[in-house]
């Protein structure tokens, strides 16, 4: 009898001593769900960012987060995706700028969304207000200074490109963000004594024919609208300007294939900060009561090769200004 009272005792403890072992292996507390919702590719300095600022914070990918990415073709397809991250159950979607944050609102009004550089939450419906979103969005907005930073970006480029006599501007008109956005280039280009050609493509099949028209009116330079359609297809514009010879300003990601600056929040730093809103919501914070954050950070960045290819030198005051150079 006391044998076998003796050989259950070990077996207990053996077992206590096995679930204590497996314990040890496994993450402390639940494993949270991150749901990272854009059109097109993900930008790799936002996502970068992101999880650099999660790993600061303890939350450690494959441990105790998983972040499911969510890379739609374009506009059209971002409901379908924005729904499926719902089906999973995510705790909170991460969504890169306003079309992927208006599409995972319009699919959910409970999980939490941190919307990173989304253009005027505001007057997209997003959030009631900056300091009291009032619902189940937060996030970063694309810039503090509103649509004043088209006028920097105009200037800028009017100073890499001096003789520049017209500079033609594409935007995509399906973008809910640029009819808005055009009307504070316009003005920026009257102040700037600037002559500049409207131009629009809403496929990738209109690229050519925008090409074609900037060479018709010869187009000194290229004002690149932000826009998912343009960053999906950033390559191919990028050898479009090439073949014609004219300099482009526009965001990060064309400048890294060709483009020939940049001007606008750091994607990184932006990727960095929303990792905080997701931090706080993962501790039982809620979006209505975390104030929408603008950027703080502008980064200037010059492909010093493609000015070179073009044959453009770029002024020194400018280079020193630059945040990044790439040679």
């Amino acid at each position: 009898m006391n044998r076998t009272r003796t050989g259950l005792a070990a077996a207990v403890a053996l077992l206590i001593s096995a679930a204590s072992l497996s314990a040890e292996g496994q993450p402390t507390g639940s494993v949270h769900r991150v749901g990272f919702l854009t059109s097109g590719a993900v930008s790799s300095p936002v996502l970068e960012g992101f999880r650099q600022g999660l790993r600061e914070r303890g939350w450690i990918e494959g441990q105790n987060v998983v972040i499911d990415h969510r890379a739609a073709g374009g506009h059209d397809q971002l409901p379908a995706e924005a729904a499926d991250l719902v089906r999973l159950k995510v705790d909170v979607i991460v969504a890169l700028a306003t079309p992927a944050t208006s599409a995972a609102k319009s699919a959910t009004a409970t999980i939490p969304i941190v919307m990173i550089a989304a253009t005027d939450p505001v007057r997209s419906g997003f959030v009631a207000s900056l300091a009291r979103p009032a619902g189940n969005v937060t996030g970063l907005t694309h810039t503090g200074a509103g649509m004043e930073i088209l006028g920097k970006q105009l200037e800028l480029l009017v100073q890499a490109v001096p003789k520049a006599g017209r500079v033609a501007v594409l935007s995509n008109p399906t973008n809910q963000n640029h009819p808005a956005a055009m009307k504070a280039i316009r003005e920026a280009g009257r102040s700037l004594g600037v002559q500049l050609q409207l131009l629009e493509a809403r496929s990738p099949n209109e690229l050519d024919g925008a090409f074609a028209a900037m060479a018709k009116e010869q187009a000194s330079a290229l004002f690149l609208m932000t826009d998912s359609l343009f960053i999906v297809h950033r390559e191919r514009i990028a050898a479009l300007a090439a073949k014609n010879g004219v300099p482009s300003l526009g965001f990060r990601e064309i400048v890294e294939v060709g483009g020939l600056m940049s001007y606008g929040p750091s994607l990184s730093n932006l990727g960095e900060r929303a990792s905080t809103y997701v931090d706080k919501i993962f501790k039982g914070a809620k979006p209505a009561d975390l104030p929408v954050e603008q950027p703080t950070k502008l980064e200037l960045v010059v492909n010093l090769k493609t000015a070179k290819t073009l044959g453009l030198t770029i002024p020194q005051d400018l280079l020193l200004r630059a945040d990044h150079v790439i040679e």
